[in-house]
This record gives structure tokens, sequence and C-alpha cells, in this order.
């Protein structure tokens, strides 16, 4: 029986993989509160099957960041956290930002560290969002969902990772939300959420614009403030512009 050298052994287990880089797209919890069941209850709230964004996140991975906490917090057990998170079809991986006490809590959690980036936190899109909760993320959406039918009041459209096409109607009651871009050829009536991950480049047009609700990267405006008469009506389009630190949203006609 003749045995292998160690160089054959080598040579042949390596081509059997690679070892590579990656650059994943995560999502960032921000906790600006240490009380996990208050956390928890919001997240489950917003999230959770019977949340007002059920079903908007897939399984995705998420970082828990801890930088917005005190550096002397008092450790307490994410057990409860961690179980929410999976609840709402988050899977908590890494964490970040934390108290230096709590790191090797964290590790025989099962999360591993990850590098505190400096980025600007926006807002997921709510007319409310909660006091303790924040989620991050920059998602460019590189695909295209076409709709060619009406939208009906109470039917919501949600082009995950993509730009949203509407060639008819949306009509009052109606929701459409998309991680890029919305066109609407066509009246817009209903609700429009653009770069609902957190896309702050998205922007919203459309032939005929009459919303009840426009909002970009979570910064929204409702049809209680009345849109200027050079476009409400008209075609136009809208897009996030942050002024003296100061994030809103730019409502411009689309005839020259």
């Amino acid at each position: 029986m003749s045995v292998p050298s160690p160089g054959k052994a080598t040579a042949q287990s390596n081509a059997s993989f690679e070892i590579k880089s990656a650059q994943l797209p995560l999502v960032a919890l921000l906790l600006k509160s240490e009380k996990w069941d208050v956390v928890t209850a919001d997240l489950c709230r917003q999230y959770g099957d019977s949340g007002k964004n059920a079903h908007f996140f897939d399984q995705d991975p998420v970082v828990l960041d801890f930088s917005a906490l005190a550096r002397d917090a008092k450790w307490l057990d994410i057990g409860t956290l961690l179980k929410g998170l999976r609840s709402c079809k988050l899977l908590p991986l890494a964490f970040r930002g934390e108290p230096s006490h709590w790191t090797e809590a964290l590790v025989r959690a099962g999360l591993v560290p990850a590098p505190l980036e400096i980025s600007k936190v926006k807002k997921v899109p709510e007319v409310t969002t909660p006091a303790v909760v924040e989620v991050v993320r920059e998602v460019p959406g590189p695909g295209t969902m076409v709709i060619d039918k009406p939208i009906r009041s109470g039917q919501k459209i949600y082009a995950r990772g993509a730009d949203l096409v509407v060639l008819a109607m949306v009509n009052q009651g109606a929701e459409i939300v998309a991680d890029g871009n919305i066109h609407v050829y066509a009246p817009l009536r209903g609700k429009a959420m653009a770069g609902a991950r957190g896309n702050v480049s998205a922007r919203i047009f459309s032939l005929c614009l009459e919303p009840e609700l426009i909002s970009i990267a979570g910064v929204y405006r409702t049809s209680e403030n009345p849109l200027p008469a050079d476009v409400a009506g008209k075609p136009a389009q809208v897009r996030l512009s942050s002024e003296d630190g100061q994030d809103k949203l730019l409502i411009e006609s689309l005839k020259n």
C-alpha cells in the first residue's frame, strides 16, 4: 500500500477550493438602548409577521452596532434580542462599537467582531420610527420590476433590490416601494417610497404627481403638506438633498 507524499496531498486538496476576499451587503442595527425587551418589542411591532413592514427582511445578515450606547453600560444577556431579530427574518452575525467589557460575552454568543465604519445613518421608510432602533443599509438597486396594470387601493408592490416602473395609475390607498428608483408613467395618487433601504440617490418620477405620501431613504412628505402649484398634478421628479446637514425632499418639474 503506497502512501501519498505530503506535497501531493496538499496540491490535491488545494485544487478543491479557493480563498477569496468578499464584500457583502449587510444590515446594521444601531441600538440606542440596552433594554433588549424594549428593542425587541419595537422590532416586532414594525418588522414582525403582523408589523407594518412584515416581509421587509428575508434572512438578511445583520451587524449589531452598539456605538450609540454608553461606554460603561451594564452587560445584559442578548438572547432575547437575538431571538427577536431572527423572528423578523434577520440573521445576527457580527457586532461593532461595543463597550470593551462586552466583547468576550458577544463572542461567546456566537457573533464575530466587525470594523466600525463611519457612515451616515438613514432611517427605513416609516412615517413613525421607534425611538431605540434605526436600520442602516446602502443598496443600489441593480434590477427593474415592471408593473403594467393599475395598482388598486390596499395593494402594495415592493421592488426588492430593484427599480420599479409602473405603466398605469397608482390609486389612492395603494403603496409602491422600491430599493431603487420609482418611475410612474401615469398619475401617482397613492404612497411611493424609493430608496427603501437607505439608497439616498434614489428618485421618484411621475407624469402626474398627486401622492398621499412620498419618501426617499426614510425622508418623507405627506399630502397634509400640499405640493407647490408648479408640480402638483404635473410631470415631476422627487430627489433627496442634504443642505446644512439637513435632509429634505426636492420636488422639481420635468418640463423646461
